[in-house]
Parts: C-alpha cells; structure tokens; sequence
C-alpha cells in the first residue's frame, strides 16, 4: 500500500484559498535560457518536481554551475557559447517530453555525441517530429526505431538556418526549432500553428533576435542568430495546469468556492477556463497583471448549480490540452451530451489519454463514445459511484492519478489509485492541497 491510496468517501464542501507551485513549462524553459544567460539567474518557486530537477541536471553536466537554496535557485551562465561539452554525456529527460525536446535545439552545435534517455512513457513518444527539423540545421540523430528514445545527437560546426512549418499545434516541436535558431547563423522562419508561446515571450523580455506576426490560424516567427543576453531573474507563478484539477474539483463540488492565487493565465493556456465556463462554471480572474510578458492572475471559482454539456470548438484544444482529462470528468456530471474532437494529440502525451480518459469513464459507467481522436460522453447530473475502481498499469502517467483522485472526490465509491510518487513528476504537492481543502 505504500505507492497506492484508498479514496472511500467523497469531499465535503469547501471554501478556500490556496496557492499552486511553479508553473513547470517556466520551470523548465527558465533553467535553459538561465543556463546560457552571461551572469547568475535568481528563480523564487522554481517548481522541484522531478521533470525540473532532471533539467538542472542537465545543464550540471553541460559544465553550468547551479545552486539550490530553501528560497531560490541560482545558475551561473557562462553566456550563449558556454556549455562544456565532453565525450559520452548523457542526459537523462525522466519524464519530461519539454526538457527532451527543448534541449536538443540547444545541443545543435555539440562537436561529441550527446545520449538523451527518458523514461518508459517518454521512451514510448514520438521524438522524429523535432530531430526531423533539427536536421535540416545540420544535426545528425540517431534513434531506437528510427522514432524513441534512446537518441543521440551529434551537432555541426556549420548550422544553417532553416523554414520550418509546424502543423500539430506543439509548442515543444516549436520551441526547440526556436533555440535552434537562436545557435544558427542567418534568419530561421517558423509557421506555426497555435500553441502556447511560453518561450517567445520569455525571448522578448530577454530582448532576443525573435519577431511575430499573428495570424488568425497561426503565427509567423523570424530567429536570428544570438549573440549574448542578461540574467533572468523570475518569480514563477502558479501552474494553471495544475491547478485545473481543483478547479474541476470545484466545478464538480456542492455549494464550494475555491481562490487560487499567483497562477500564469497566459491567454494560450487558459481553454480549460473558457471551457468550464462554457458548462455554466462562476470563474474570474481577478488582480491581472503582467509579469515579464506573462499574464498572471487569482482565479476565482463558484461550484454551478447544474452544469451544461459543450460541444467543444476545436480552436479550444491547444489550450487545453493537458487538461482535457478533468474536463471529461465535468462532462461526466453535465445535463447533455458533450463532445470533444481533433484530440488525437491527446494519446501523444505522456500515456494515450484520450484512451485513458474513456477507460475511468467506462470504470465510473459513464457512456462514451470514443475514436482515435473523438470522444462524445452523455452526461449524468445524478452519478453516483456504489464500486470499487482500481486504477493501475498507466505508465505512471501524473495527471491519470489526479484525475483519478478528484473523480474520487467528487463522485463517491471505493477508488484504489496505484502509483501515487507519479505527481513528483509535475506536482509533488498535490495531495498536501487535497488534504488541506478536505479539513
């Protein structure tokens, strides 16, 4: 029992104010563009989930000094040339397909080969789609079955700048082209479709060669080569991600009311908002503010009366894309049929959890209706769960277990959840909050 809980009674009503750890997408893209700043980087709520440590790992062995204090974390630049790059260095990305991706179009330039490892979910996702472009600058790759991880990466001393069209809506893919570019001689073009934009607003503050163009459908990006940029001191807000699954908590809670604080409600990461909203959810976002060009906000829920189902436009995915898990379970509760559509990405993550997402529904007799890229639930306001449910074998997928455990909260029966260390991977506080807004 020591890696598994036992849910047996649902949440009683709540009405709390709370705060979530650092957002890891700031996390991790912070530690990258720290580690070849000239000069030392100050992080405040640096998330230290194990994706984050695996990337300060990383950087340790490029040569980059790093200090972890009780209040921040410090990184020591050695500027835009300043990795160290020796024979037989790997780097082991744990769980993180941000830090995996991310890194390579750093590592474009390594004169010796480079072994980045994962996982058993990382090992399983698909790595071509980023050492395809990456290739066209010069690296060379080599993957186990020409697709996984394990790769190695062996750079050139002649990069040269490259078009790139990016058509899946995948900020990774995206922002690794990106630092590629940032390494490369001559003007990198990007067409990409809509995705989050963490890494170029970080490229702006840090007054970056990097020029947008919005387009309705996609953006136009332009990468020059770098040549050297400040430290970057950052007070990382709360992850939204994360804080999805209280939200949905709330939203499928009686009589609750719920404040989270400090969260990053950049506009490209909010679809799980404007989606809840959609179903009748009460949410505001109040103390908006700007923060080194993220939008950070407090984010006030109401639990609804009665929730209406949605028909999901797809223009919300991209947005919502790692929350789409919660969103189901709200969908479960809601007066209608919902339906939700263009999410094959979703079994692209970390397990395949549109097919993950149907099973806890099947698991709780919701009906639902799935294809490899579709899912259509018929909702019941009135479900209650009367089983045992076990969840295991999901290749310890992080937001499986949350997800699990708020379905728990919120619809009663016996859940056993296997694999609970998986939330050191994005959110070792997890459960601490959930025992805190059961008191």
């Amino acid at each position: 029992m020591k890696n598994q809980i036992l849910i047996n009674a649902k949440l009683n009503k709540f009405n709390k104010e709370i705060t979530i750890s650092g957002d890891k997408s700031l996390s991790i893209r912070w530690v990258l563009f720290s580690s070849l700043a000239t000069g030392i980087s100050k992080a405040t709520n640096l998330l230290l989930s194990e994706d984050v440590l695996a990337a300060l790992e990383a950087i340790k062995k490029l040569g980059i000094k790093v200090k972890i204090t009780k209040k921040n974390c410090l990184i020591y630049g050695k500027g835009i040339n300043g990795y160290c790059y020796k024979k037989n260095i790997i780097i082991n990305a744990k769980n993180s397909g941000t830090l995996g991706r991310l890194i390579l179009g750093l590592l474009i330039d390594t004169p010796y080969k480079i072994k980045i490892i994962g996982d058993q979910s990382l090992s399983k996702r698909d790595f071509r789609r980023v050492t395809e472009p990456l290739e066209k600058f010069g690296a060379k790759f080599e993957l186990s079955k020409k697709r996984y991880l394990p790769l190695t990466i062996s750079g050139s001393n002649n990069l040269r700048p490259i078009k790139y069209i990016e058509n899946k809506g995948s900020a990774q893919c995206k922002s690794s082209v990106i630092l590629a570019g940032l390494r490369t001689n001559g003007k990198t073009f990007i067409k990409a479709k809509k995705s989050r934009d963490h890494t170029e607003l970080l490229c702006k503050y840090l007054n970056l060669p990097l020029k947008i163009k919005k387009k309705k459908n996609f953006d136009l990006i332009e990468i020059n080569k770098a040549t050297s940029y400040s430290p970057l001191n950052y007070e990382i807000p709360g992850d939204i991600s994360s804080s999805a699954f209280f939200l949905a908590l709330t939203a499928l809670s009686n009589k609750s009311k719920l404040l989270i604080k400090n969260v990053n409600t950049n506009p490209s990461r909010i679809g799980i908002i404007t989606i809840l909203k959609k179903m009748g959810v009460k949410i505001k976002l109040k103390n908006i503010r700007n923060y080194k060009g993220e939008s950070v906000s407090d984010i006030f829920i109401e639990s609804p009366k009665k929730l209406k189902s949605i028909n999901c436009p797809k223009k919300l995915n991209s947005g919502a894309i790692d929350e789409f898990l919660v969103i189901f379970l709200v969908a479960a509760k809601a007066n209608g049929i919902s339906q939700f559509r263009n999410l094959s990405e979703l079994n692209q993550k970390e397990s395949p959890r549109l097919t993950w997402g149907s099973k806890i529904l099947n698991l709780m007799g919701v009906k639902n209706i799935t294809t490899n890229d579709s899912i259509k639930i018929y909702g019941n306001p009135n479900l209650k769960i009367n089983k045992k449910i076990i969840i295991n074998n999901y290749l310890k997928d992080h937001r499986v277990f949350m997800t699990s455990v708020i379905a728990a909260l919120s619809f009663g029966g016996v859940w056993e959840i296997h694999d609970k260390d998986s939330i050191n991977t994005s959110f070792p506080e997890f459960l601490k909050i959930v025992n805190f807004l059961n008191k």
